[in-house]
């Protein structure tokens, strides 16, 4: 993790340093996150849930990327939940994420509706319909998952409700020996949507 960063310093594109952020291995990783980011399309003042929160990564590079963009937090864990006080403290606009800690289907009932909603982890059918549900219209929701349940979740979503479908596979170089080879990371499975848009 890199000491103290001066957050000021870091920019607001999406995409910072994976080392930036205190966390456990659960992190939406940069690239995949620069990409969530790209399809949530922060815009000032807006309102995003970021449920399953592990770090706040999301969170935090959302309300980093416009003026006066809040987010919710939502991590039943209570040692990822003090990451994300932690980080959010660290890194993002002051006032900007409020933490929620506590299982993701007992939070969103009582959340005020949110502009975006990203799922980072535990996706279910009844979670993303709860979600899509509390979108307006131009509302946008983006679902990530590495795992084959999360997978039919995802391709279920589309079936129903349309949206942008796709598994992203990144390789990063790292030494073999005196060489150089790529290590690849999981695959995971981005589905996306913007409501109202045609399907």
């Amino acid at each position: 993790m890199i000491d103290d960063p001066d957050a000021t310093l870091l920019g607001r594109a999406p995409g910072l340093p994976d080392d930036v952020f205190e966390h456990d291995g659960l992190i939406t990783k940069r690239l995949l996150r620069a990409s969530a980011i790209a399809l949530l399309r922060p815009m000032p003042g807006e309102l995003m849930w970021d449920l399953g929160a592990g770090a706040g990564s999301v969170a935090i590079e959302w309300c980093r990327a416009a003026d006066g963009a809040r987010a919710i937090a939502v991590e039943r864990v209570p040692e990822r939940a003090a990451r994300v006080a932690a980080n959010t403290a660290r890194l993002a606009p002051e006032g900007s994420v409020r933490l929620v800690e506590a299982p993701i289907l007992d939070a969103v009932a009582d959340l005020p509706a949110p502009d975006a909603v990203f799922i980072g982890g535990g996706a279910t059918a009844d979670l993303v319909a709860q979600a899509v549900a509390a979108l307006r219209d131009g509302g946008r929701i983006v679902v990530h998952g590495i795992t084959v349940e999360a997978e039919e979740v995802c391709v279920a979503a589309r079936r129903r409700w349309g949206g942008h479908l796709a598994r992203l596979h990144v390789e990063q170089a790292e030494p073999i020996g005196r060489l150089t080879g790529w290590t690849p990371s999981r695959t995971l499975i981005s589905w996306a949507l913007t409501v109202g848009e045609p399907r």
